[in-house]
């Protein structure tokens, strides 16, 4: 009972900081995912790190995570401005060369892991930006629409919480059962079935989309956050550990709160690309 308590209050804070500030402004929004992307990123070198002949630069892929995010953000703003994704590419640069004058036992591993983390956890983090601002179609303009980087997390919890209730009364047919035995056939459909009827729902109070683009948003958010979830879950298993971190109390690491939505902002950005097109 008092894991669940502590779960239970750790839970709400986390959703009511996350929603008020992707509702609130497009500074509170910024300020807040620059901060995670800081410590996701320093979560997963933390991990990493303890891997033999594995010495990442921390601070260095930390600071290029959070230097992507502000490149995004201020490019979201002001699309017309492309000279400000050079002071990334220069981390990116020090961090390739710095491993010459290291002379680390194993500076492909650093190599390896260091890129990783910007592709694994920066980037991710870094292209909700390209949800959260969208062309106002006057001049090189843009407007802060804080529904759609919402509804990526939106989906995600639905999904969630339906398939866990589901996939407890339900559940027969393991999912994936190599790496998530816990997870079901039954759980997964239980919860995209719920996120296609909170789509609807959304397409009513925020008509941007068409109904059948907030469905098809809804289906690319649960079967790329599932991949996501079984994606961190695989590397966890490879380290022989059960949380990515502790920094939340009863809910894991930062990692373990946002692996499904590492893989589905991803996804969606290149889902609403394609049906631009059309």
């Amino acid at each position: 009972m008092k894991n669940f308590i502590q779960r239970a209050i750790t839970g709400l804070i986390f959703v009511a900081v996350l929603i008020g500030c992707i509702i609130g402004s497009p500074l509170s929004f910024g300020v807040l995912f620059c901060i995670i992307s800081a410590m996701a990123t320093a979560e997963f070198c933390n991990l990493m790190n303890q891997q033999e002949g594995v010495k990442m630069n921390r601070n260095i892929c930390v600071l290029g995570s959070m230097t992507l995010f502000l490149c995004f953000f201020y490019y979201g703003m002001n699309p017309a401005q492309t000279g400000i994704f050079i002071p990334y590419l220069i981390i990116i640069i020090y961090l390739m060369i710095s491993e010459l004058y290291l002379k680390k036992e194993h500076p492909l591993n650093s190599w390896a892991y260091a890129m990783l983390s910007q592709i694994y956890v920066g980037l991710p983090f870094a292209l909700l930006n390209v949800l959260a601002f969208q062309s106002n179609g006057i001049g090189s303009g843009s407007e802060y629409l804080f529904i759609l980087p919402l509804s990526i997390f939106g989906f995600n919890w639905i999904n969630d919480t339906g398939a866990y209730c589901t996939g407890m009364l339900l559940g027969k047919h393991p999912l994936f059962k190599r790496i998530s035995p816990k997870k079901s056939w039954e759980g997964s459909i239980g919860g995209a079935t719920l996120s296609v009827a909170a789509s609807f729902a959304l397409a009513h109070f925020f008509p941007i989309m068409s109904t059948a683009a907030w469905v098809g948003m809804s289906l690319v958010v649960v079967v790329f956050g599932t991949w996501g979830d079984l994606t961190e879950s695989l590397m966890k298993r490879h380290l022989g550990i059960k949380d990515s971190g502790n920094i939340l109390p009863g809910h894991g690491g930062m990692l373990d709160r946002f692996d499904s939505a590492i893989m589905a902002i991803p996804a969606a950005v290149v889902y609403l690309y394609f049906i631009s097109l059309f």
